[in-house]
C-alpha cells in the first residue's frame, strides 16, 4: 500500500513489517525531512523505527512498527523547513550545510544526529590552504543541529589523501587510492588493523565508496581512473601523531585524523549519535567528503 492510500482507505493501523511498499514510502518521507539517512531500501529496521519514533514525537503522535491514519497524514503533510527549521548564518558550520544542500547531499536535522564531513585543503579556522601533498592540511568535522543552528561539535586536523610513500610505492597496482568527493554510507564502528600491535577503534569501511587511482603518481585526482568497491579498507582512523608536514605511512588513502587524542575524541563523539546509541551498534555511518576550494567558490 502507498502512504497516501492509508488515510484515504480508512485504514486505522498498518503493520510495516508486512507491507514493504508502505515502509518504502515512509522511509522516503523521513529521508526528505532529514530524520532518516539514505539509501531507501524498504527494510524497516531499527534505525527506520527510531526515525519514525522521532517524527512521532515532533508531531505529538504515538507510533511504533505501526502507522495510524493520523500518522500517515502527518507524514504526507510534513515539511522539513517547518518541522525542523534551520537558522543558517555565515559561520563555518552553516557554510558547510549550505554547500551540502547545494550539492543535494543528505544531512541529519534531528538533535543527536551527527554529520561527519571531511573538507580537503582547508585549515581549522575555515580558510583555504595550499593543499600540498603529504601534509595534514584537511579537516575532519562533526556537525550537529542544535537549537536550529548548525554547530561544530568537533574539528580536527586530518588528511583525505594518501601520503607520499603510499603514492610512490602503492600496494595496489592500479595506483594509490584517493577518495572521490561525495557522500557515502559506508562505515561501522570496528577495529583498524585488527590483530596487530597498532590496532585501534575506528570507523571501518563496510560498504561501497569510489576512489581515484593515482597511477601516474602526480598526487592529483585529475584524469585518474575511478575504482568502486567495498573492500578497499578506506577506514576513518588515527594518524599516530605524525608531524603536520609529513603524513608518512599513516594514510594510504584512508580518512585519517592526525593525532591519537583527536581521534579518540572523534570516536567517543560519534558513538553518542542516537542512531548508534539507541537503534543499533551496527549502525552504518554516513560521511561526506568535499573540496575546500569548491566550498569557497560556491558559499561565501
Amino acid at each position: 500500500m502507498r502512504l497516501q492510500d492509508v488515510p484515504a482507505a480508512g485504514v486505522t493501523i498498518k503493520s510495516l513489517a508486512l507491507d514493504r511498499e508502505l515502509a518504502h514510502h515512509i522511509q522516503i518521507r523521513l529521508r526528505d525531512l532529514g530524520i532518516l539517512d539514505p539509501p531507501i531500501d524498504g527494510d524497516f529496521g531499527p534505525v527506520s523505527k527510531l526515525a519514525l519514533r522521532e517524527f512521532a514525537k515532533l508531531v505529538k503522535l504515538k507510533v511504533e512498527d505501526l502507522i495510524t491514519r493520523e500518522a500517515a497524514q502527518a507524514l504526507i503533510d510534513a515539511n522539513a523547513g517547518t518541522l525542523l527549521p534551520l537558522d543558517i548564518g555565515t559561520d563555518f558550520a552553516s557554510r558547510i550545510v549550505k554547500y551540502m544542500r547545494l550539492k543535494d547531499y543528505w544531512f541529519g536535522r534531528m538533535p543527536g544526529y551527527l554529520n561527519i564531513v571531511y573538507v580537503e585543503g582547508m585549515s581549522e579556522d575555515g580558510t583555504l590552504n595550499d593543499d600540498k601533498p603529504n601534509v595534514w592540511n584537511d579537516l575532519r568535522i562533526v556537525i550537529e543541529i542544535k537549537g536550529k543552528k548548525p554547530t561544530l561539535a568537533g574539528v580536527w586536523q586530518a588528511t583525505t589523501e594518501p601520503g607520499r610513500k603510499a603514492v610512490l610505492k602503492p600496494v595496489n597496482l592500479k595506483g594509490a587510492a584517493r577518495i572521490a568527493f561525495g557522500q557515502y554510507k559506508a562505515w561501522r564502528v570496528g577495529m583498524h588493523k585488527a590483530g596487530t600491535s597498532s590496532a585501534h577503534e575506528a570507523l571501518v569501511q563496510v560498504d561501497t565508496v569510489t576512489v581515484h587511482r593515482d597511477l601516474n603518481k602526480d598526487f592529483k585526482r585529475t584524469d585518474d581512473k575511478t575504482d568502486v568497491g567495498s573492500g578497499f579498507g578506506i577506514n576513518q582512523h588515527r594518524g599516530f601523531n605524525m608531524p603536520v608536514g609529513d603524513i608518512g605511512m599513516a594514510s594510504a588513502g584512508c580518512l585519517v585524523g592526525r593525532t591519537n587524542k583527536g581521534h579518540e575524541e572523534f570516536m567517543k563523539l560519534v558513538k553518542t549519535d542516537v542512531r548508534f546509541k539507541e537503534a543499533s551498534q551496527g549502525y552504518k555511518f554516513i560521511s561526506t567528503v568535499i573540496a575546500g576550494d569548491d566550498l569557497n567558490h560556491h558559499i561565501v
